[in-house]
C-alpha cells in the first residue's frame, strides 16, 4: 500500500474508534493513544502509520468481540501479531 491510502484507512479507523467512544463510552484505546500518532501527522512514516493499523484494528477486534467473539478473536490475533511485527521494523530501523 502507499502512504496516502494507509493514511486514508488509518483515518477510517480512527472514525470507527470515535464511533465506538460515542457509542460504547467504557471503550478503552489506551495502547493506540500512548502511540500519539494520528492520521493528521503527514510527517510520520509509511512504518508507523501501518503500526498505529494494527494497534487501533487489534483494539477495535476487541471491542466487537462481544459482538462475534469467534471471528473477531481471530481478527484481534492477526492485528496484534502485525503490530508486533511492524515495531520491530521500526525499531530497526532506529
Amino acid at each position: 500500500m502507499h502512504k496516502d491510502e494507509l493514511i486514508t484507512l488509518h483515518q477510517i479507523l480512527v472514525e470507527i474508534k470515535e464511533y465506538f467512544q460515542k457509542t460504547r463510552p467504557e471503550s478503552k484505546f489506551s495502547e493506540y493513544e500512548s502511540l500519539k500518532i494520528t492520521p493528521m501527522q503527514l510527517y510520520k512514516s509509511k512504518l508507523e502509520h501501518k503500526h498505529a493499523i494494527f494497534v487501533l484494528g487489534n483494539e477495535i477486534a476487541n471491542i466487537m468481540k462481544e459482538v462475534d467473539p469467534i471471528s473477531s478473536g481471530r481478527i484481534s490475533a492477526r492485528m496484534k501479531e502485525l503490530a508486533e511485527k511492524t515495531l520491530k521494523e521500526i525499531e530497526i530501523m532506529v
